[in-house]
Formats: C-alpha cells, structure tokens, sequence
C-alpha cells in the first residue's frame, strides 16, 4: 500500500473513537437535556417547593430547576409563552388560557394561599373569628395596606376579601398599597397603618420582625384562599415528564409539607 494511502488510513483510525465519543457525548448532553424540567412558580411556594424537589428528583431522575417569581408575574410568563415546561399560577389567569400556551386539561391544584391579618406589637388583637367580625374590624379602622394588585397576588386577594365583605367602597379612601409584602409589615410597624392586609400566612411563617405581629389567617367566610393551580406548558420539551411533577406536587405526601408551611392542602 502506497504510504500516502497506510497515513489516509492510519488518521481514520484514530479519528474514529474520537467520533464515537463525541456521539455518545452529545447523546449523553441531550439525553440530560431532556430531563431537565424548567418551573416558573410564585415566591410563596419557595419553602415549600424546596423540600418536595427534592424527593420527586430523588424518584424519577428528572432534574427541576425552578424560577421563583410572583403571583401576578407567572402568569403573565405564561401568557406571553415563556419558555417554561410548568407554570404555576394564581387567580384570575384568564390570558394564560386563552394564550394557548397552557395544556387545560392538565390544570391542578395544589393548595390555597391564606390572606394574614397583622397589626404593630403592642396595639389591641382584632377578633377575626369570623366574617362578620373581620367586616368590624376593619370597618372601624383607622388605616389599611395591602400590596398593589397589579404588582402581587396578595392585593388581588385583599381587595377580593373586601369585595366580598362588601366594604370595598367604604374602606378604600384609608387603604394604603405597597409594592410587596415586604412593605406591608414595614407600614405596620412604622405607625403609618393599623392593619395589614396581607401578606399570606405561609409568607409570614418565618416572620424576623418582632415589632409585626400575625393576628392570624382570614376566615374562608371573609377571605377565599387563592388557588395556587399547576399547568403544563404546550411547548412542554418533555410532556410526560412535565405532568408527573405536576402529579407530584398534588400528592398527599405534599399536601402535608404545604400544611407545615401555612399552605391550606386541597383536599
């Protein structure tokens, strides 16, 4: 054989595993692509979230790698068509429906935020036993905050709560909005509001402020809880997979860390 043609042969030789390492590589690459499941999700169900992954990781060797936005935002992400495979969103998620960019039929959910009531240290605890005292309470005060409804889903639930109490129109010349959570309690403790309205109960779970107290979670006859509602995405890159989070996420086993975290279950 011609030298030229040993030396043609002898570079196919070693070009040659390095191609079939390459494949393997890039099917390796893909294959953990593909069981990488992406989840845009509301701040509040940060804690919990982050000690059920970890178990349907665990199960299924998917790998889920979260975006914590807020209420109002995730579902904005979905009607827009984020490239997300699994949104959870808040209500009223109408345009996300009607986007296209939600799988309907796979809606679950998952649990229901409960609206806190909170006051400053040292001020006189409300009743809030039951509706009809919640509506005194704060008929009869001074100042309200809540945080604005086009920026969190907590406002969104507070103005419902007042609606529903039917003193929306009474009370919205004292009620104060926030950009956040955050800034409800600050208001509170600084003297500026007697109540906060909000933000949920799982937010406050951990509450550091010691000057802000929980007066509690609102009754279901003066506040609705918010459904917190899973979709897969139709551009889901792994549907299957998709809905089996889904699925996990509304297990008895979860409903239980939801519980812990002031997260009402569904039942």
């Amino acid at each position: 054989m011609p030298l030229e043609d040993q030396a043609v042969t002898h570079k196919k030789n070693l070009l040659s595993p390095i191609f079939a390492v390459a494949l393997i590589f890039g099917v390796w690459v893909t294959a953990r692509a593909q069981t990488e499941i992406t989840l845009d999700t509301p701040l509040p169900t940060k804690d919990s979230f982050e000690k059920i992954l970890p178990g349907f990781e665990a199960k299924t060797g998917y790998k889920v790698k979260p975006r914590w936005g807020n209420g109002v935002g995730t579902k904005q992400d979905a009607a827009r068509g984020d490239s997300y495979d699994v949104f959870v969103v808040l209500p009223p998620y109408h345009d996300a429906l009607a986007s296209g960019n939600l799988m309907k039929n796979t809606g679950t959910t998952l649990g229901g935020f409960v609206l806190a009531l909170t006051v400053k240290k040292g001020s006189p605890m409300p009743d809030i036993s039951s509706a009809a005292s919640v509506k005194r309470t704060l008929l009869a005060a001074k100042s309200l905050v809540t945080v604005d409804p086009t920026m969190g889903s907590v406002g969104v639930a507070a103005n419902a709560m007042l609606q529903k109490l039917g003193i929306f129109d009474q009370v919205k010349s004292k009620l104060k909005y926030v950009p956040n959570g955050g800034g409800v309690g600050k208001s509170v403790v600084a003297g500026e509001s007697e109540f906060g309205l909000g933000p949920y109960v799982s937010d406050l779970m951990g509450n550091r402020e010691p000057d802000l107290v929980v007066v509690g979670g609102l009754p279901g006859g003066a506040s609705t809880p918010t459904d917190i509602v899973a979709f897969v995405a139709t551009h889901a890159k792994d549907a299957a997979a998709a809905k089996a989070l889904v699925q996990y996420l509304a297990t008895p086993g979860a409903g239980q860390v939801y519980k812990e975290h002031g997260i009402l279950p569904h039942k």
